[in-house]
């Protein structure tokens, strides 16, 4: 939708634009820097602990047991399979094999999921430029995953990660829709306080996350004596802070107040700032510096959701 006065884009509207893809590229960071720190799966599942422990002083009254949550509970429980439990794990987990770079970048196709996905599932018609967009920018995913050997495509070997963060954007455009769709008698006094809709989410997507700790640990190979799987400290406690307030709670925040104020196209242009903030950052902190492959990616990603977003 486009600005109807330029009080929209005033500094505050424009912080609250820019806090969540800095976040979000921040915990594609901080994600990769907790390899070897902590498991992936254990990770989510203590930040969202840690995220709920937050909540709780802001919107404890949505656990009561007469609250409106209960008659609901389906519904918030696929929500927070999908938001909490599966799409940051499966994020943690691709970072093993790949790079926060990469990672943001294969998810920036999430636009691209949600038009197929709505025209799938929800018979909302793909116009003839949406279309365009979405080819333009599955062609930018497909360059970064191809690491920019386009004449080898047929014989790129894919790392892991890059298939994780693919089913990752799947996971989060589902949850959109979920989001978008609500049902007609989803209860207002939820719906209305950001932090309440959150912990709803959050206290049953650790049960989900729980599930999945167990069974991380479960499999996960026999240790030497004296080895932690976990390596507890100060790196891993600043970690689990940051990815708690910033990706969790600030982001969450600042991307429904942007949403309200500018609309989700809007918005949503700049959500793809992500990988460039994680570009920006890997190379000061990972001493990962971004390819030339990676600029294409980024410029047709960005280029096919701006065509689509057009009127």
């Amino acid at each position: 939708m486009p600005l109807t006065s330029s009080s929209r884009l005033s500094p505050a509207t424009l912080a609250l634009l820019l806090i969540p893809p800095l976040m979000w590229a921040g915990n594609a960071v901080v994600g990769r820097l907790m390899q070897g720190v902590v498991p992936p799966v254990t990770l989510n599942f203590l930040r969202w602990v840690l995220a709920l422990l937050m909540l709780l002083p802001l919107a404890g009254w949505v656990l009561r047991p007469g609250s409106d949550l209960w008659p609901h509970w389906r519904r918030f429980a696929l929500l927070g399979l999908l938001g909490v439990g599966m799409y940051n794990s499966l994020q943690y987990m691709a970072l093993k094999t790949s790079t926060p770079l990469n990672v943001t970048l294969v998810a920036s196709s999430i636009p691209v999921w949600m038009l197929i996905m709505g025209r799938v599932f929800y018979a909302v018609p793909i116009s003839r430029r949406a279309a365009m967009g979405a080819f333009m920018s599955l062609c930018g995913v497909v360059v970064v995953i191809a690491r920019g050997d386009l004449g080898g495509l047929l014989s790129v070997r894919l790392v892991p990660g890059d298939l994780l963060v693919l089913l990752a954007a799947v996971a989060w455009a589902w949850y959109s829709w979920l989001l978008a769709r609500p049902p007609a008698n989803e209860p207002t006094a939820i719906k209305a306080d950001w932090a309440a809709f959150l912990l709803a989410q959050v206290v049953f997507g650790l049960l989900w996350s729980a599930g999945f700790t167990a069974g991380e640990w479960l499999t996960m190979p026999a240790l030497a004596p004296g080895d932690s799987a976990i390596q507890w400290g100060w790196p891993l406690v600043a970690g689990l802070l940051f990815v708690a307030v910033g990706p969790s709670l600030l982001a969450y925040r600042s991307w429904g107040a942007a949403v309200g104020r500018v609309g989700p196209a809007m918005a949503g242009i700049f959500s793809n700032l992500t990988p460039l903030f994680a570009a920006l950052m890997s190379a000061t902190l990972l001493r990962e510096p971004p390819q030339l492959y990676h600029l294409a990616g980024f410029v047709m990603i960005v280029g096919g959701i701006l065509v689509s977003s057009r009127r």
